[in-house]
């Protein structure tokens, strides 16, 4: 069983099929402070201005959002005047495949990684992921993230095509590309985009 709580503070258990209504409200329950402090950072999450004229940061260089159709056109990010928040994903998407696809091409081939390909998921939990069969996935909120905070992550996900857990030869791996590693996951986990859109 799993617990999570959206930016939005729904709160979603996920369990096996079968699982009682009253096994599930204890699961709760028993960890209700856990709950309750990830509602209250939902309550205090950084909330993205979309109004014409707003300015947004992708891959560290500055947009500024501006009323028509969905697109990207300089440093403009055009953005229908309703739902924006789900055409600037859709964008977002595309921006990140190609600009993440880049790094982890760039990485892999100076280092001698291999991997399969790059795609972009929603995960909210996760900045990026690697399969068994080495299909490297990534976020597409990494668009918010510093340079130095999206190449961590390529390493990171790329150096799991050579060892797969998170053991001392994983960690070896990343440090010998990324020897500031640590300050680079430090920063990472405190950053509070994760919770945009």
């Amino acid at each position: 069983m799993s617990l999570s709580v959206t930016g939005e503070g729904e709160i979603v258990i996920r369990a096996p099929f079968g699982v009682s209504e009253s096994y599930l409200f204890a699961f709760a329950e028993q960890n209700a402070a856990w709950i309750e402090k990830r509602l209250a950072a939902a309550r205090t999450s950084p909330k993205l201005d979309l109004s014409d004229g707003a300015p947004l940061i992708l891959f560290d260089e500055q947009y500024l959002i501006r009323t028509g159709k969905s697109g990207f056109s300089g440093n403009t990010v055009y953005l229908p005047s309703g739902e924006r928040e789900e055409a600037l994903k859709k964008l977002l998407k595309k921006l990140a495949l190609e600009k993440m696809t880049a790094l982890t091409e760039r990485i892999a081939k100076k280092y001698g990684f291999r991997y399969r390909s790059v795609r972009i998921s929603s995960a909210r939990g996760r900045w990026g992921s690697c399969s068994s069969d080495r299909v490297i996935a990534y976020s597409f909120r990494i668009a918010f993230l510093q340079e130095e905070l999206c190449e961590y992550v390529a390493v990171h996900e790329l150096s799991h095509t050579v060892c797969f857990s998170h053991n001392g030869e994983f960690w070896e791996v990343v440090e010998s590309i990324l020897p500031d590693w640590k300050i680079r996951r430090k920063m990472l986990k405190s950053s509070p985009v994760m919770r945009f859109l």
